[in-house]
């Protein structure tokens, strides 16, 4: 037989370099990248044992969800391309066509409009409860087509916590599967499964990718069918995640603890600094002794995070408009759990149809973020200022 010909340097070049020493071993884990995977014969290409397509996960994803189950103390965790597409697709994973779900009235707003559209268009009955309604209260609300109720503790813009053991606890006997939105948690100050929820969601875009710079969503569980469900949900959909995003993930949990100890040391300070300024007429920070939840936050949560509101004394638009207009170290964008701090009026985006928040004011969330406290009192401070003297107050 004749010796093959050598291939042309063309094909040399495409295929010359296709496989690598073996990786040496490094600090951080490397970042393989890649939508093909060769199999290593005709049998494999089929067999769905192992992964057979880029979509479904390279190493750095399982490092990155192995890291995330050992944080959340759950069986196994799915990747998402944003913490939305994960509370959706966790929702849609377990609800099908002529459910019920219970939603909190303080849903984070992009979670409520997929709630009063697409799951409304799949003939699923969406029903808001009272966030701050007793577990009996919530599940009085609980038909015979109830599948799931969804938590979000505390509201990422008025803060009411909810009684996560109790609901999830009456939720398990009636059969009802318990999700909850805990990215202002981190899983790591509070801990979902531990207290019961089927399935805990983040958006690790926020404290985990700590750097405001990468989109990603998690959803965690203990029950193999809730994750096989998550699995076929992920599949489906056609959802992947980059194992760049996935590596600045990653990096991202090496420091999570330290960041988050430095965000709730200065948010403590500057809640209690805002609780006695003239111009504030009540901070909404679970931790902050005397106020709202602050009985469940004690009793449930390990720490404290960046992000909390407070409602400004009353006054017109164009004061509030002045006050935020006037900060200079609070940036004034969405999102939130990177270093920076943030500042947005929360009035215009508020929807509530079960209960009234009782809010005593114009609505202000910050994201306190990990520059020196005392820089951003000072900032505050000038424009609270502006505020007072825009609104009459001084």
């Amino acid at each position: 037989m004749t010796k093959p010909s050598r291939p042309s340097q063309q094909t040399r070049l495409l295929h010359d370099q296709a496989t690598p020493m073996a990786p040496v071993k490094t600090v951080n884990p490397a970042v393989q990248r890649g939508s093909t995977i060769l199999m290593s014969d005709s049998d494999a290409l089929y067999d769905h044992g192992h992964i057979t397509y880029g979509r479904a996960g390279l190493p750095i994803h399982q490092t990155l969800c192995d890291a995330l189950s050992d944080l959340e103390g759950g069986l196994g965790t799915r990747l998402f391309p944003s913490g939305l597409a994960a509370i959706t697709g966790s929702l849609l994973a377990v609800l099908n066509a002529g459910d019920g779900v219970l939603l909190p009235d303080c849903a984070y707003a992009p979670t409520r409009r997929f709630g009063d559209t697409v799951l409304k268009r799949m003939g699923i009955e969406v029903v808001y409860f009272p966030p701050r309604a007793s577990a009996e209260a919530i599940m009085a609300l609980a038909t015979p087509r109830t599948r799931a109720i969804f938590l979000e503790s505390p509201g990422s813009l008025t803060f009411e916590l909810q009684d996560v053991p109790a609901i999830a606890a009456l939720a398990r006997t009636r059969g009802i599967i318990t999700l909850m939105d805990n990215t202002w948690g981190a899983s790591l100050i509070f801990k979902p499964l531990a207290h019961g929820v089927d399935i805990s969601i983040q958006a690790l875009t926020k404290y985990v990718g700590g750097h405001s710079d990468v989109f990603m969503g998690s959803a965690c569980a203990s029950d193999p069918d809730l994750l096989q469900k998550l699995d076929d949900q992920v599949w489906q959909m056609g959802w992947a995640t980059s194992p760049d995003d996935a590596y600045l993930m990653l990096r991202g949990l090496r420091t999570l603890n330290v960041r988050m100890n430095q965000h709730a040391a200065s948010t403590l300070d500057i809640a209690s600094w805002l609780n006695a300024r003239p111009e504030v007429s009540e901070v909404l920070c679970p931790a902050l002794p005397g106020a709202r939840g602050y009985e469940i936050w004690k009793r449930d949560y390990t720490g404290l995070c960046g992000l909390f509101s407070f409602t400004l004394k009353p006054g017109p638009r164009r004061a509030v408009e002045g006050f935020i207009n006037a900060l200079d170290l609070f940036g004034l964008g969405f999102s939130w759990g990177g270093y920076e701090s943030l500042a947005i009026p929360c009035d215009p985006q508020l929807t509530r149809t079960a209960a009234d928040p009782d809010l005593k004011g114009p609505l202000i969330r910050l994201h306190i973020g990990l520059e020196d406290a005392s820089d951003l009192k000072a900032d505050l401070d000038q424009a609270l200022k502006v505020y007072g003297q825009m609104a009459g107050l001084a």
